[in-house]
């Protein structure tokens, strides 16, 4: 090979392959020196410590075999290539990316890059993967405000970017990742969401619609009927609440200035629903003196927070601060709403056993398998409840001959084997359990177990039912020498409580519903 010029490349450890253009491309991680040019150069020295590389010449090219290069076994640590959000370093991997920090319920917090444009389902979605959650549903992201006690989900379709450019400049707001069931739960039960004494005489649900065509009215359209009713708001300036009758339409919030009357000279317009947001609030009768606990709070959400800014508004109960705050999200993003709930319907899910168990009790009914001609369904409620009778006790007899087997050592299935579980929330107090069920949704099914504060050695159920939660005693009894574990004073016993979880999340018992949503706490 004819080399020009009076300076030559020497290349230790390494090798050029020339592509079709004829320019070479360097392999490896060589040192590359310049030498002047000889006549015969010797040839250059070998390494002992690096491997041989074996050439082959063919059409005045060189060619350098290797191995295949090996998978990544772990690429969901890696950032999508057309993913808009990416993990990034203490470097942004380019100029138009921003920054976010995200807490998680341990106070632990991740650093993210995104684009401007990253939606909140978005950075949930990488979160989901790089916590290595077990699932990738009901994630949300919550806007969080410690000194003024507010909190909002953020919307699926919000920019985070566009959020956070509306906080304080030195402020303690910041993002929290958790679970939320009930993001999208009025879509499937708004008959609970909605009480008729709530909604507007004028509404159509109050000529002739029933609950199935108000189903169908806010799956198809977005919309929400007229929603009406007494509410506290606390007056301008000053520390007192005022009992006041509101009206929420399309056009915006309405306070009737005399009585509950509908008069348009006594209605008085009191904020527009296309500019802003809606906020719970936590712990409102230390920090605002309000008259229950059941507070929201509207606010413009373009401008900053500010206490002065807020307008305070105090519900009844629980069920009618959910009702206003879901009539307020679906009067603003209407069909945006249904969009949103329709692709979080439409995620991968990877817990099919999870989401069948989590299917309509509607759906299942009672067989009898104990003929020679297959199963039926029995259609007599009382037989179908001697047989879920007759079920139990003899699922109870199984449990105690499969514990009274030589061969199963205590040790095998220790009693604290609850402590491991994500629904055990240790020594958490009932006012702190009721709080934690509150954040991740009001739904049906929503539990955890907690250690008991006023009895010894028994635990407590905490079980979310109506948009309440309920409490029941677990008690440790004793029967042929064994500890179990009992609910309905020894009717039906259970070696432990994880027994008794999964016994209870495919068969209801005492409790009003089986148990379908642990409540879990991630750490990031």
């Amino acid at each position: 090979m004819e080399v020009q010029g009076q300076w030559a490349e020497v290349f230790e450890g390494s090798d050029r392959q020339e592509d079709s253009g004829g320019e070479g491309e360097l392999l490896g991680s060589s040192t590359i020196t310049l030498a002047p040019l000889v006549a015969n150069p010797p040839p250059p020295p070998v390494r002992r410590s690096q491997p041989l590389v074996i050439h082959r010449s063919r059409m005045n090219t060189v060619e350098r075999f290797s191995v295949p290069s090996i998978p990544n076994p772990f690429p969901e640590l890696c950032s999508p290539s057309q993913s808009p959000v990416l993990i990034g370093s203490l470097s942004p991997p380019r100029s138009d990316t921003h920054l976010i920090k995200v807490f998680g319920e341990d106070s632990h917090s991740r650093s993210l890059w995104v684009i401007p444009r990253a939606t909140a389902r978005d950075v949930c979605h990488l979160l989901v993967q790089t916590a290595h959650c077990s699932d990738q549903e009901n994630w949300a992201l919550i806007e969080l405000h410690s000194a003024l006690g507010l909190e909002r989900v953020l919307e699926d379709h919000e920019v985070v970017v566009e959020v956070q450019a509306a906080w304080p400049s030195e402020s303690d707001t910041k993002l929290l990742f958790r679970k939320n069931y009930a993001k999208y739960e009025f879509f499937r039960t708004p008959v609970l969401f909605f009480p008729k004494h709530m909604i507007s005489d004028s509404a159509d649900v109050t000529k002739g619609m029933t609950s199935a065509e108000l189903i169908q009215n806010l799956l198809q359209s977005g919309t929400c009927p007229e929603i009406q009713g007494f509410l506290h708001v606390r007056e301008p300036s000053r520390k007192a609440w005022k009992k006041v009758y509101f009206f929420l339409r399309r056009s915006g919030l309405y306070c009737s200035t005399k009585g509950s009357s509908k008069e348009p000279r006594h209605l008085q317009y009191v904020a527009d629903l296309e500019d802003l947001n809606v906020y719970s609030i936590t712990n409102s009768r230390k920090l605002y003196g309000a008259p229950v606990d059941f507070t929201f709070c509207i606010k413009p959400s373009k401008d900053r927070i500010r206490a002065q800014d807020l307008k305070l508004l105090c519900a009844e109960n629980e069920q009618t601060r959910t009702c206003w705050t879901s009539a307020f999200r679906l009067f603003k993003y209407g069909r945006q709403l249904h969009c949103n709930y329709q692709l979080s319907q439409s995620a991968p899910r990877l817990q099919e056993v999870v989401s069948q168990r989590c299917e309509s009790e509607a759906s299942l009914v009672a067989m009898d398998f104990s003929g020679k001609a297959g199963g039926r369904v029995i259609q007599n409620a009382w037989e179908a409840q001697s047989a879920e009778k007759e079920e139990g006790q003899a699922w109870r007899r199984r449990e105690a001959l499969r514990c009274s087997l030589p061969n199963l050592t205590p040790g095998s299935r220790p009693s604290s084997i609850h402590r491991t579980q994500l629904w055990f929330h240790g020594g958490v107090s009932r006012k702190q359990a009721q709080r934690l069920i509150e954040e991740q949704g009001l739904v049906d099914g929503m539990f955890l177990i907690r250690e008991s504060q006023q009895h010894a050695q028994c635990f407590v159920l905490s079980l979310c039912y109506k948009l309440k939660t309920k409490h029941y005693l677990v008690i440790p009894c004793e029967e042929g020498g064994r500890k179990y574990y009992t609910m309905d004073d020894g009717l039906t016993l259970f070696i432990d409580l994880l027994q008794l979880v999964e016994f209870h999340q495919i068969n209801k018992g005492i409790l009003p519903v089986c148990l379908k949503h642990p409540c879990v706490c991630v750490a990031l």
